[in-house]
């Protein structure tokens, strides 16, 4: 999924955790609930005066905005353990099952 598309995701997830209508945003933010719309569909490009805006009329902070680590999928997330698992040295390793077993207790 390209990164237009995990924000405009992001966006409207935020929007509707805080139970906020696209009206409602678009209005605070002043632009159209077409062009918020559009955003949440990952086809426009907001600028950083229009992240600000967004930002604010959602009451959210920008990482927050750009937190992308819920919308990977779990084939995703065994595909990057894996990989980071080849490339870690034994002593990151070891920490790493010790901290897996305090999850599994």
């Amino acid at each position: 999924m390209k990164n237009k598309e995990l924000f405009g995701r992001r966006i409207q997830e935020i929007r509707k955790q805080k139970r906020f209508s696209q009206e409602q945003v678009a209005e605070k933010a002043g632009i159209s609930s077409n062009y918020l719309s559009r955003i949440e569909c990952g086809k426009e490009n907001p600028t950083l005066d229009m992240l600000i805006k967004l930002g604010d009329a959602l009451k959210a902070d920008l990482w927050e905005m750009f937190d992308f680590g819920h919308a990977v999928s779990t084939k995703e997330l065994k595909e990057a353990i894996q990989k980071f698992s080849q490339k870690a040295d034994e002593e990151t390793l070891r920490t790493i099952v010790k901290i897996i077993k305090v999850f599994e207790r």
